[in-house]
């Protein structure tokens, strides 16, 4: 019989075939470059062609690669999704990890997973809240299925899936300084002590940022770890912050915010792995959020 190739050869060669470059394969593969560059040798050995020329320049997929490409990928979704489909028929539970980004919030996720639990039986949905750093790394070694984030400077992304859902606008909060929004600026923020995030956090960077663009220089009073701590130390407090509009909103705070001079909006998207086995579940799961933000613009 003739020799076949293994799904983790076709996964990891459908990875590279995003990436285009051994090293980033390798890592997002999870094993080491040597050993990925000998599966791939392995792999057109089996197929009998060449699918991946190589030089001191790079490397890159032949015209045969191209073509067997879009047969794996075929291949293994059809796979995954037989497995899944199999599991939800014989009653079995697909469970879904969401890591949401922490300065990005997960109120309104938590909303989103109670309404779609009621709808979707065989697929549970648990959520959790970390900060960048721990979000990809969970991402890339397969600890959480979807990641709900911005996108961010220090985030390696290649060979994800990357689905925009959402813009996030942040806004100055302080609803202790009873201000009207005409009277609100800029020079007020550096007035009045300000709450902030932890200092490895990508939102305090950001906000650190956005300072030196607009020239001013806060006083720190506090550093929190997540929106809601930094919204009742606001509340308890004649303190401000930058929190996100939808946020507040959704924690029912209409008032004590004001917007700036300078918009600061952030991009948010769900970000998974095509070759995750539970392919099929994650789509429902993104499908049903792109669905519903896209309502809620029209």
């Amino acid at each position: 019989m003739r020799e076949k190739p293994s799904i983790q050869q076709l996964e990891n060669f459908i990875i590279y075939g995003k990436v285009h470059n051994f090293a980033t394969a390798a890592r997002l593969a999870n094993i080491t470059q040597s050993a990925f560059s000998f599966q791939m040798k392995k792999l057109e050995e089996i197929v009998g062609v060449q699918l991946i020329t190589r030089s001191t320049r790079g490397s890159h997929l032949t015209r045969e690669g191209e073509f067997f490409l879009s047969k794996a990928i075929k291949i293994v979704d059809d796979l995954n999704n037989a497995i899944d489909e199999l599991q939800k028929f014989s009653g079995k539970t697909v469970s879904l990890n969401i890591g949401a980004l922490m300065s990005l919030g997960d109120v309104l996720m938590n909303r989103h997973v109670s309404y779609f639990k009621r709808h979707n039986k065989n697929i549970d949905i648990n959520v959790y809240n970390l900060e960048a750093k721990i979000l990809l790394r969970k991402l890339e070694n397969g600890e959480i299925d979807i990641a709900s984030s911005f996108l961010l400077p220090q985030m390696s992304l290649d060979g994800y899936v990357k689905e925009f859902f959402y813009q996030d606008e942040l806004v100055y909060y302080a609803p202790n300084l009873n201000l009207s929004d005409e009277e609100f600026s800029s020079d007020i923020i550096e007035q009045v002590p300000f709450a902030s995030y932890s200092p490895d956090y990508f939102m305090a960077t950001a906000i650190d940022d956005y300072f030196k663009q607009i020239n001013i220089n806060p006083n720190i009073e506090a550093r929190l770890s997540t929106p809601y701590a930094i919204m009742q130390y606001c509340k308890s407090n004649k303190t401000g912050a930058f929190l996100s509009k939808r946020i507040l909103s959704e924690m029912g705070q209409l008032t004590g915010y004001y917007p700036l001079e300078k918009p600061l909006c952030f991009n948010a998207y769900l970000i998974y792995k095509h070759e995750n086995p539970k392919i099929s579940s994650i789509k429902i799961f993104v499908d049903y959020i792109l669905n519903l933000y896209n309502t809620i613009k029209e």
